[in-house]
């Protein structure tokens, strides 16, 4: 199973959770994840094991965001169609999509677990440029990744009825 699988299954995300995480203030918000759990790995130098408290908080903001808004009642913006790009995305494997989108995702998808990878051994080691510049790039790819998303969701949503309803619906299928 893909990361990116086991994270949905992990988080549960079912067709009423995507429908709300389609709202584009939940896929906003979102950038605020990484803050918070830097915020988190760095508060063990002031508050120690307590540290554990602002860890919860950030992954409950993980797990709870995607439930915390209604779905988009318009669906013409950028973000919402990043998240339904995204939902394409996983679904790959039973709808296959254009190479050049498949190979566009996979490159950015490797170059945000590198810069993950930064990320985390600046949160281990409490290096602040690693943490900083690690979390930067991986948000920057994100949206990126994103930005790639909108773009296949434009070009699925021509050729497959079942997804350009998405977009004509109040009410995500």
């Amino acid at each position: 199973m893909r990361f990116a699988e086991y994270a949905e299954k992990l988080m549960g995300m079912n067709d009423s959770t995507w429908q709300r995480h389609a709202n584009l203030w939940s896929g906003w918000s979102r950038l605020t994840v990484l803050p918070a759990i830097a915020l988190a790995a760095w508060s063990r130098v002031l508050i120690g094991p307590w540290a554990i408290l602002p860890a919860i908080a950030a992954i409950a903001w993980v797990w709870l965001n995607p439930r915390l808004f209604s779905p988009p009642a318009r669906k013409d913006n950028w973000m919402t169609r990043g998240i339904f790009g995204e939902r394409v995305w996983l679904n790959r494997k039973s709808v296959p999509i254009p190479a050049g989108h498949e190979r566009a995702g996979n490159v950015l998808n490797a170059l945000s677990a590198v810069s993950g990878l930064v990320f985390i051994t600046g949160l281990i080691w409490l290096d602040a440029w690693a943490t900083l510049s690690g979390m930067a790039l991986t948000m920057l790819l994100k949206l990126w990744f994103l930005d790639r998303m909108a773009w296949l969701y434009s070009d699925i949503e021509k050729v497959n009825a079942d997804y350009a309803a998405w977009s004509s619906r109040h009410t995500l299928a």
